[in-house]
This record gives structure tokens, C-alpha cells and sequence, in this order.
């Protein structure tokens, strides 16, 4: 069976409790919102997640998405539960008041898309486009556009989508040909066809705005030479509501390894009416508005599914009867013991707990930058934050989605020969969670995006607030009282320490060699991103310790706490100190065999 029950405990404490002492400090323009409120929403949404959208979560995996007559029709039960959704005011959580948005922090945002994203990835994706489409348009679009379009997508009512990806071309996006010819009137036809459009056609809503990538006449070649225009599926009357139909066509439904119940289109454009959103020419720039957004709430993705494969597994290890403990017989009165008492068993799930902690922890931690970035009144705070952001989004991304794929992997290794087969359901989280290690840019895009952008701009300007972080937090618990805590601070310090040497080692060789820093950077990520996790455990475990200290009534959640920081030390954070070693190799044996000897 999928088990899932929102980590509400967890989650309460990454938002009260982790982070008040960051440096971002007390943002304008929430002072509405009480903690009580914020647990009011989690307690809603978990709800909703548990209620609504868990049950169809099998069901869509295997029923799908089919094309009818030219229109894609999502499995039973998805139209029902969307209009719950919308009718409860999800779609709007964190969008801008003045279209109709609630205005709430991404630090609570962020918690209710991953709760979202564990109870019904494929389900997560159709408000999760169309909240990236809204930030775009926010961003770039004009006053017209944002008023015609804005408040009935903030509400759900419309959907959105982005168009970049072309059968000849995907990541490398200068080769795109999709064509955009102007009109007397001001607006587009657009002509061309796009593939893997996420949510590119679906009864959900009434009408689906397009955010398309093409060319207009004369435009330069390459990167530069590409806009972003708004073409919606049926163009809206006078009055705002739904038109006419506008060219757009669903050519096929992708057939996918895994989020069945997403439906990822071909769509074709013929002549389609669009609108320029921002300037021509520069729609890589108005799309990376929306993409940047979508990859950290692909990274949530990931932790969703980490978490429910994490709670099916315990869930299964509870009660399936196995031999006898090797310290003897835990429970004489059946006829084996429960495989949870078995060491390796508590290896795998203990490794899937920490790595759905830490990523909750740092995408907790990422999403206060967001707020901060956004909203703070103080521009040297503004900056740090947006650096801070910048460093964090390729690494949320690719760790985050990573580590979810190998906590899927080890659920379903839990679960043993039962986890293979599609009864338990576990088998689905390891298909569905595999596209996200893939889409919004793959992970070694990312992880060159770190390296070879985010790391060296402004002079390493954007690795300061995490270096400085990471490194006071050292400084402040070296001297720590408890002998545990003291003994983690050395081995933060430590990987740390490896993390900067390393930094530095990629700068040097990667001045004079490109390809050394392209061999090093899947593994300088994860190792940035361990000593990410590290800090926060770190803060986490220090917090814990305190509040046994002061006699806390939930003692029991703060000694886990302790327990669960304890295995990450010991087991997870010496993997960055063994990527040092992996990089101070170089790229000679990666480049070394002949490309026509493979």
C-alpha cells in the first residue's frame, strides 16, 4: 500500500524553528500571518493531500491520460479533485494579492507543494506549470496581458504551460524554429511544433495559456535571437471569457516510463494568435524567470517522493515477518520478527529518512532566500538572498531529485520481491520519480550550471552567504557542551573544509581547461549539497539538544531528531570528503578512451 501522512511535526519545525536566526530577517508585507495561521494552512493541506488527491494516486498510474478527439481526458476522479483544489484556494497560496493570490511566504508554499507533490506527483504538475507560467508573466509581461490573463490562472480557472523543447532541439535551445510573424494589430502567428509540453492539454480547466519560444523574422541566430509570446489554446472575448479556438492542437500524448496521470503533449501551433511577453529577442530571459522557479519546485518534487517511499517503507518493515534479530528474537510471540529489526533494513530506511529531512531542511532554508529576495526592504539583504538563491537552484534541483530516486529505489528493496510487482504501488514511485532528475534541464545541465555560471560570477560572490553561514555555525559549536554535537561539528568542519579546497582546485584547473571543471561538477554538487544538509542537521541537532535541556514537552520528536542527525554524520556526510578525493583526480581517466573505442 502508498502510505503518506503529512510530516506536519517536521514540517513545523523547519518553519518556526530552523531558521529564525538566518540573517533574512522579519519580511514586509507578511505581518498578517501568525505561526498559527501557517499551521492552520499545513493542517488544511495535508487534508487535502491525504483525502483527495493520495486515493487517486494508483488509480491515475494505471488508468493515464488519453487523447479523444483531439482533446486529453485525465484519469477518473482528477477533474473532481482539481475543482476541490481550486475551489479551496491552492492554486492562489503564494500568488500576489492585486490578482487574486492569497500572498503567503514560499517558506509555507514550498511545504504544501511537497505534501502535494508525496500524495500525487502527476496531479502536482498541472497547478504547478501554470504557477510558473504566472511568475513569467508577472515578471515580463505587460500591464494588458497581466490583467487579461493573471487573475484567472492565480485562480486555477486557466491553466499554463511552457513551450520550449522541439524534436531537434532540447536543452541546446538556439537551435528552435518554431516562427513568429507579426501582425498590423500588434500581435503573432505562431507556427511550429513543440514536444514533452507538461499539462499541454488536459479537462481541467477551461482554457490553457501557452508560454511558446519561437523566432520572429530577422531575429539572430542562436540564444539570441529567441522571444517568449503568451498564445492561449482558445483566445478570450471581449468580456474575458472563453473564444474562439486559436490553431493549437495536441499532435500526441507522450507514452512515458512514470507520471501516467500527467499528460506531456506534442503540441502544434498553425498561425496561432500570440502576444510578445517582454522584448524581442530576449525570451530566454523571461522564460529562466519561470524555469528557475519550476526547478526548485522540481526539487520538491523529489522530496515528496522521497518521503512517501520513506513512509510506505516503514509502513511494510512494521509488519512484514522475516527471521530472528541478531541480538535475539524481538517478538517470541510470532513466528519471525518484523524486518525492521534487521541492521541493513534500518541502513535503507534510515538513509531514507535523512535525506527527506535534509532536503526539507534546505529547501526550507532556500525558500526563506526566495521570500527574502523578493520582499525584504534592505537591498544588502535583497542581494545575499539573491545570490544565495542562485547558488541553491541548480543544487535543490539535481540533490534533491537524485537522492529521491535512490530513496524510491531503496523503498522498493524494502518491500523485497513485493516491492517489484504493482500491488504495494511502491514500483511507481521509482518510475515517477525518474523524470525529475531529467526535466527542467537534466542534472549534470545543472550541475554545470553551478560550476560553470553560478560558482565564478562576481568572483564567487553567490558561494559567500553559504560559505559564511556554514562556517560561523562551526565556529559557534566547536566548544559545544554535548559530546556528540561537538564530535559533528568536527565532521561538518571537516567536510567543509574539503568543500572550499575543492572549490578553489575547480577554479584553478577550470580557468585553464574547461573540461576539468565540466568532470568535476556532478560531484562538486552533491558534495556542496552534503555540506548543505550537514549545516542544517547541524542547527537542527544543536535545537534539539536545547529543548531536552529545557524539558520539552515533546521530548520524543527532539531525541529522533538527535538519532536522525547522528546517522547522518556517520554515514551520509563522509560521502563530501570522498568527493574531494574523486575531483583532485581530474578529467584524464573520464576523457581518457577514444571517442570511436566506446
Amino acid at each position: 500500500m502508498q502510505v503518506y501522512q503529512a510530516p506536519l511535526r517536521d514540517m513545523r519545525f523547519v518553519l518556526h524553528e530552523l531558521f529564525a536566526d538566518d540573517g533574512f530577517g522579519d519580511l514586509p508585507g507578511f505581518e498578517e500571518f501568525s505561526p498559527d495561521l501557517y499551521d492552520a494552512v499545513l493542517e488544511e493541506a495535508a487534508r487535502m493531500a491525504q483525502e483527495v488527491l493520495l486515493p487517486l494516486n494508483a488509480s491515475g498510474d494505471i488508468e493515464g491520460c488519453r487523447l479523444e478527439n483531439g482533446v486529453v481526458r485525465t484519469p477518473e476522479g482528477f477533474a473532481r479533485a482539481y475543482a476541490t483544489f481550486r475551489d479551496g484556494g491552492w492554486a492562489a497560496l503564494a500568488s500576489p494579492p492585486e490578482y487574486g493570490g492569497q500572498g503567503l511566504p514560499e517558506t509555507v508554499n514550498k511545504l504544501v507543494e511537497e505534501m502535494i507533490c508525496a500524495a500525487n506527483l502527476s496531479f502536482s504538475l498541472y497547478p504547478g506549470l501554470t504557477h510558473g507560467a504566472t511568475t513569467a508573466i508577472e515578471g515580463h509581461g505587460s500591464e494588458a496581458l497581466k490583467a487579461a490573463y493573471l487573475p484567472k490562472m492565480v485562480s486555477g480557472e486557466w491553466a499554463g504551460t511552457m513551450c520550449l523543447t522541439e524534436a531537434h532541439c532540447g536543452t541546446d535551445l538556439g537551435l528552435l524554429r518554431t516562427r513568429a510573424e507579426p501582425r498590423e494589430d500588434g500581435s503573432f502567428a505562431i507556427t511550429g511544433g513543440k514536444i514533452f509540453i507538461s499539462s499541454g492539454d488536459h479537462d481541467l480547466t477551461d482554457n490553457i495559456i501557452h508560454l511558446v519560444l519561437a523566432r520572429v523574422p530577422d531575429a539572430p541566430a542562436g540564444v539570441k535571437g529567441i522571444s517568449l509570446f503568451l498564445v492561449p489554446k482558445y483566445l478570450p472575448g471581449a468580456d474575458g471569457a472563453v473564444g474562439a479556438a486559436n490553431g493549437v492542437s495536441v499532435a500526441g500524448i507522450e507514452h512515458k516510463m512514470g507520471l501516467k496521470a500527467s499528460a506531456t503533449c506534442q503540441i502544434a501551433f498553425d498561425g496561432s494568435t500570440g502576444w510578445l511577453v517582454g522584448e524581442a529577442n530576449k525570451g530566454l530571459a523571461a522564460m529562466f524567470t519561470m524555469m528557475n522557479t519550476e526547478r526548485v519546485s522540481v526539487g520538491i518534487q523529489g522530496l515528496g517522493i522521497n518521503e512517501i517511499a520513506y513512509q510506505s517503507a516503514v509502513a511494510y518493515a512494521r509488519e512484514r515477518l522475516q527471521g530472528r534479530s541478531l541480538a535475539g528474537a524481538q517478538r517470541p510471540d510470532l513466528p519471525a520478527d518484523p524486518i525492521i529489526v534487521h541492521p541493513d533494513v534500518r541502513r535503507m530506511l534510515m538513509t531514507m529518512r535523512v535525506y527527506a529531512q535534509g532536503c526539507r531542511a534546505l529547501g526550507q532554508w532556500t525558500s526563506r532566500a526566495l521570500d527574502a529576495e523578493k520582499h525584504s526592504a534592505d537591498p544588502a539583504v535583497k542581494q545575499r538572498a539573491g545570490d544565495f538563491v542562485a547558488l541553491m537552484t541548480p543544487v535543490v534541483k539535481a540533490l534533491f531529485t537524485d537522492l529521491a530516486f535512490d530513496a524510491a529505489n531503496l523503498g522498493v528493496q524494502v518491500h523485497g520481491g513485493h516491492g517489484y510487482i504493482r500491488e504495494h504501488g511502491v514500483e511507481q514511485f521509482v518510475r515517477d520519480a525518474r523524470i525529475a532528475q531529467i526535466y527542467e534541464g537534466t542534472n549534470g545541465v545543472q550541475a554545470l550550471d553551478l560550476v560553470g555560471r553560478k560558482m565564478p560570477a562576481h568572483m564567487g560572490r553567490a558561494l559567500r552567504p553559504f560559505f559564511h553561514a556554514v562556517s560561523a555555525l562551526c565556529e559557534e559549536t566547536a566548544g559545544h557542551g554535548d559530546k556528540a554535537i561537538a564530535g559533528w561539528t568536527a565532521a561538518l568542519h571537516q567536510s567543509f573544509g574539503a568543500l572550499q579546497l575543492t572549490t578553489g582546485m575547480i577554479a584553478q584547473k577550470g580557468m585553464k581547461d574547461p573540461e576539468e571543471a565540466g568532470a568535476a561538477a556532478t560531484d562538486y554538487l552533491r558534495m556542496l549539497g552534503l555540506v548543505g544538509i550537514g549545516y542544517t542537521f547541524l542547527k537542527a541537532a544543536v535545537i534539539a539538544q536545547a529543548r531536552l535541556d529545557e524539558g520539552h514537552d515533546d521530548a520524543a520528536f527532539y531525541r529522533a531528531k538527535l538519532a536522525t542527525a547522528g546517522f547522518f554524520f556517520d554515514r551520509i556526510l563522509p560521502q563530501a570528503t570522498t568527493g574531494f578525493l574523486v575531483i583532485k583526480s581530474g578529467k584524464r581517466s573520464t576523457m581518457a578512451l577514444p571517442v570511436d573505442a566506446f
